[in-house]
């Protein structure tokens, strides 16, 4: 701009100074008005830093942390308040995302496969704890070949809390009975009408399982026949449960350590895990109404 006002002022014919220039005449008249030259407003001039742009260390530490084995298998959604519970901001939830998407790590995080999206059944809904519960079973291998354990396992569908759970080495509806009395007396849930949700498997619909739901005044719900997605919260749940990154992938060598991982599964799910279905409280917090 300052070669063409030079030439203008020695005499120049103005079109042809801003040819000379490689300006068209209509972009020197748009960016010189008033007297006074306007800011460039081309999508490649260069601009000035904004001065909250993370520093070139500041994103090595987000990166860095995202890739730590404790926070591998985790999304921003869930990575981000987890720090800020320890005291820890780093950026925003948006900026790891970004940073992760320019490193090339924003594929689906974990061992998991990405979820896809089912639809809740609409027969039966919970507007708070100890209302609707959905119960199943699924299979823990073991490191023998063809011998599994069976795990049960209760969860209140509002909460989305493992209110019981118990792992045997067969499929019975004697001991599935036991289990929800159980349940419910350590949740203190006699005197309040509960759903019990469940597939159509024989131990959901053996008489001991249905006499003692009659027995406690639980109403029983079953998936419709044919489909497969009518219990959704148990599969999530399962699907969680076997995607961990501690998940022993060879097997279990006894049931005692069966046990024991479920033990310790239940109290990370309950007490830490934050669920993206709960705005990223965790399932106690919302179970004890602490989430308001």
């Amino acid at each position: 701009m300052e070669l063409i006002q030079e030439a203008k002022v020695n005499g120049a014919r103005l079109h042809m100074a801003c040819e000379t220039a490689g300006l068209s005449l209509r972009s020197y008249r748009r960016w010189y008005q008033q007297g006074e030259i306007q800011c460039d407003r081309r999508s490649t001039a260069e601009r000035p830093e904004p001065s909250n742009k993370l520093s070139k260390d500041e994103r090595q530490a987000i990166l860095k942390v995202c890739n730590e084995p404790a926070y591998a298998s985790l999304p921003p959604s869930q990575l981000v308040p987890i720090l800020l519970d320890s005291g820890v901001y780093l950026g925003s939830e948006s900026s790891y995302y970004r940073i992760l998407k320019e490193s090339n790590q924003l594929q689906h995080r974990g061992r998991s496969l990405e979820p896809k999206r089912t639809a809740r059944p609409t027969s039966y809904t919970a507007s708070a704890s100890n209302q609707v519960w959905s119960w199943d079973i699924t299979y823990l291998a073991s490191t023998v070949k063809g011998l599994f354990y069976y795990l049960y396992l209760f969860e209140d569908i509002y909460s989305r809390k493992i209110v019981g759970y118990e792992v045997y080495e067969s499929e019975c509806g004697e001991r599935a009975a036991e289990l929800i009395q159980r349940s419910m007396l350590r949740e203190q849930c006699f005197n309040h009408p509960l759903v019990l949700h469940s597939d159509n498997g024989a131990p959901m619909k053996a008489q001991t399982m249905k006499a003692k739901l009659e027995e406690l005044g639980v109403q029983s719900s079953y998936s419709r026949p044919r489909v497969s997605n009518d219990n959704p919260y148990s599969e999530a749940l399962f699907r969680t449960l076997k995607y961990r990154p501690e998940w022993p992938s060879s097997g279990f060598r006894t049931i005692e350590g069966a046990r024991d991982w479920v033990q310790l599964f239940v109290e990370w799910y309950n007490e830490k895990h934050r669920h993206s279905k709960l705005n990223f409280v965790t399932p106690s917090q919302r179970h004890e109404g602490l989430d308001g």
